[in-house]
């Protein structure tokens, strides 16, 4: 079945005046991100193509070669992995395509329906399989403990409501020796980059992304709020450390714009 068409009428997830203060701090911020995500859900893919330039695809295949090796492995065949807050399913199916076992989790239902729609209508390689799309909550995961080789999360760590519940959650299902990816947005170090960066995401990006979503829910106001007022991978690392995973790497690619931090339960 096809996804069901976008809403006609929308209620504002973030209001300007919400947006002056820290939208993480918001006590209501699960709700507003499923609202705001359930009314963009329909554009979400053609608006991260479009004003990543594709890069995000790019980014998503070097998580999956940064996780394989982390593990210490050439494959990924047989590797059980958890992609939280899965979206669309962009990063959960190029791990499938990689030959992993893939299970992805995400708190929005219209995102879960474009995922599986997006999945069953994929010709899947031999020895490949289609992910499954679950409902649930980054900070409550239902998934057993020890149960997973890696747990991806994708430009989704800054909406959930409380990242170091999450990053407990990640730790409790991950298997000893497993790996963590979390890939997220930063913000650039060097002065030029970093004003043309805010220029473009501050004042472009939002309105274009808006008009081609015909979004009023305020979802891509937020957007580069939530990253400018986010710890950034240093504090994600630090986050990772203090939920009791090691060796945190982090990885800055298109001139600082994105950051990959891997980190790794320990064997034991």
């Amino acid at each position: 079945m096809k996804p069901e068409a976008a809403p006609t009428a929308q209620q504002t997830a973030w209001t300007r005046e919400a947006l002056v203060a820290d939208p993480h701090q918001a006590p209501d911020k699960a709700r507003r991100v499923q609202d705001m995500f359930n009314a963009i859900a329909h554009a979400y893919d053609l608006n991260n193509r479009l004003h990543s330039f594709g890069l995000d695809q790019i980014w998503r295949r070097r998580t999956v070669r940064e996780v394989m090796t982390r593990l210490g492995r050439s494959n990924l065949r047989g590797v059980r992995v958890l992609d939280v807050a899965c979206g669309t399913g962009d990063l959960s199916e190029a791990f499938a395509e990689a030959g992993a076992m893939v299970t992805g989790v995400d708190y929005t239902p219209r995102m879960l329906d474009l995922a599986r729609h997006k999945a069953q209508h994929r010709a899947w390689r031999h020895g490949t399989f289609a992910p499954s799309f679950l409902h649930g909550d980054a900070t409550d995961l239902e998934q057993e403990k020890r149960s997973f080789d890696a747990v991806t999360i994708a430009f989704g760590l800054r909406n959930v409501g409380d990242m170091r519940a999450a990053m407990r959650e990640f730790r409790r299902v991950l298997r000893p020796g497993g790996v963590l990816a979390v890939l997220e947005f930063d913000r650039p170090s060097l002065a030029p980059v970093r004003w043309f960066h805010r220029l473009y995401t501050e004042r472009i990006m939002p309105w274009t992304a808006s008009w081609i979503a015909r979004d009023r829910s305020g979802a891509y106001h937020y957007l580069p709020r939530s990253v400018d007022t986010f710890v950034g991978a240093e504090g994600i690392a630090a986050a990772a450390v203090q939920a009791g995973l090691h060796d945190p790497r982090v990885l800055r690619m298109t001139m600082g714009t994105c950051a990959l931090m891997t980190a790794r339960r320990a064997s034991v």
